[in-house]
């Protein structure tokens, strides 16, 4: 089964890395946050144990399965936590991927999401030559459908009762990307890197 490679992608602000043990705290906190828990499939409560597995199992055993890519998306300057995104449901035989990302309470609003999926969708399209990454993002997630739209992703239509979050079931909204939408010089340049090189941080 192919896998996406460890990879630190960076723009202007952010940089986008593998999860290590060390994130746990920020996770934790970030993800017991009551707007995370209702968008999201996440154990509820969201313990400690929790952070720890993701940030030191689960997020590499998925990269390792050939289901996607998790990284973490913290400040260039100080290192600090802000957020997550990560492709799953990689589909090597039609070149796709689904994205999905959460931020911190305290980092939204910023363009912290915006700037890591327009970094990600560029990576994936451009160096690792995929063909299509896609989003589902529940129907009354506005904050996300917004992310989404800024990113340059294209709605495509709803699958109806498609999804499930901490109220039942929900409507998806179906977005994409493809290569053929990138512009030519995307706002917030990304490099890519293997894990530990320049700027790894």
């Amino acid at each position: 089964m192919p896998v996406h490679p460890e990879t630190v992608l960076r723009t202007e602000r952010f940089v986008l890395r593998p999860w290590r043990a060390d994130d746990v705290g920020a996770v934790r906190a970030a993800c017991a946050d009551a707007e995370t828990q209702r968008w999201l499939p996440l154990p509820r409560p969201y313990t400690l144990d929790d952070a720890v597995e993701w940030c030191t199992r689960t997020a590499h055993a998925l990269r390792e399965s050939g289901d996607g890519l998790h990284l973490a998306v913290t400040a260039a300057d100080t290192g600090r936590l802000l957020g997550a995104i990560g492709l799953h449901r990689t589909d090597w035989r039609v070149g796709g991927a689904e994205a999905g990302w959460w931020t911190a309470p305290e980092a939204r609003r910023r363009g912290v999401a915006t700037e890591a999926c327009r970094a990600l969708g560029r990576w994936l399209l451009r160096e690792r030559g995929f063909h299509r990454m896609e989003v589902r993002v529940a129907t009354g997630n506005v904050a996300s459908r917004r992310v989404a739209l800024r990113a340059g992703l294209r709605h495509e239509g709803t699958l109806r009762g498609a999804g499930v979050v901490t109220a039942g079931r929900v409507d998806l909204d179906v977005l994409s990307l493809l290569p053929a939408d990138l512009p030519a010089d995307l706002p917030g340049g990304v490099g890519a890197g293997p894990v530990g090189g320049p700027g790894a941080g």
